[in-house]
């Protein structure tokens, strides 16, 4: 008898293996639309997070929850990011934003700071 093979994420499984399947513990794809996260990540930037970040945390990023209203700060996206579902395991709509700058990263030469 020929046993067929299967790779199911990223290991092999004989058609004998009576493992489960692995679950994902909560959606990987955003559940919203990017032109939703970015709203709703602006709104709740601007009307609860500004004002707490500008002075002190200038350059660094911030990630919001943009479902919970949750939001961590951190040197680079992923440490924003890892820090934010360290509070809030669940958050998967997240908008990140660099303190004090019209985009988080550049590409090219130019000023992307926020004039005052």
């Amino acid at each position: 008898m020929q046993v067929y093979q299967r790779i199911f994420e990223g290991r092999r499984m004989s058609d004998t293996d009576n493992r489960a399947p692995m679950q994902s513990p909560r959606p990987i794809a955003p559940t919203r639309s990017k032109e939703e996260i970015t709203r709703l990540g602006d709104e709740i930037y601007e009307r609860d997070v500004r004002g707490q970040v500008e002075t002190d945390h200038h350059g660094e990023i911030v990630s919001i929850d943009v479902d919970s209203g949750n939001w961590a700060i951190g040197d680079s996206i992923l440490d924003a990011v890892d820090r934010l579902r360290a509070q809030c395991p669940e958050a998967i709509d997240v908008w990140s934003l660099r303190v004090g700058y019209q985009a988080v990263h550049k590409f090219g030469g130019g000023f992307l700071g926020i004039a005052r």
